[in-house]
């Protein structure tokens, strides 16, 4: 089953970004993985991704990334344009896993959303 060119977007070893891919290979959905950090992230990617959720849902704030920011960092990621220059430099703090096709964006992973995505398979 293909839903319009999904891309799934993370890091290999991110065990939600591992429980998304075998979510998505057990329903033999195709879709193209995006490597964050052999790949980088461009402004203009953040900038698609902005269509469909709030800039503050794209930071992982609980990851150890973000926590290690330095206090001018975490200030530079209070405004839209200084958390999208964090991310592209820093993108571990991307909340991740990210799928996303030209009509949706899915934020993290929860089987009901996929569910809900794909429908009943």
């Amino acid at each position: 089953m293909s839903l319009m060119a999904i891309t799934l977007y993370g890091i290999p070893n991110c065990q939600t970004v591992k429980k998304a891919r075998v979510w998505l290979e057990s329903h033999q959905i195709d879709y193209h993985f995006y490597d964050f950090k052999k790949q980088g992230v461009s402004e203009e990617l953040i900038h698609q991704w902005l269509k469909h959720v709030e800039w503050t849902q794209l930071i992982n704030r609980s990851g150890m990334t973000y926590r290690n920011l330095t206090d001018q960092q975490k200030e530079q990621s209070q405004t839209q344009s200084g958390a999208i220059q964090l991310m592209m430099q820093n993108t571990s703090m991307i909340k991740r896993p990210i799928m996303a096709n030209s009509k949706m964006l899915c934020l993290g992973f929860k089987e009901a959303d996929y569910q809900s995505i794909f429908g009943a398979i």
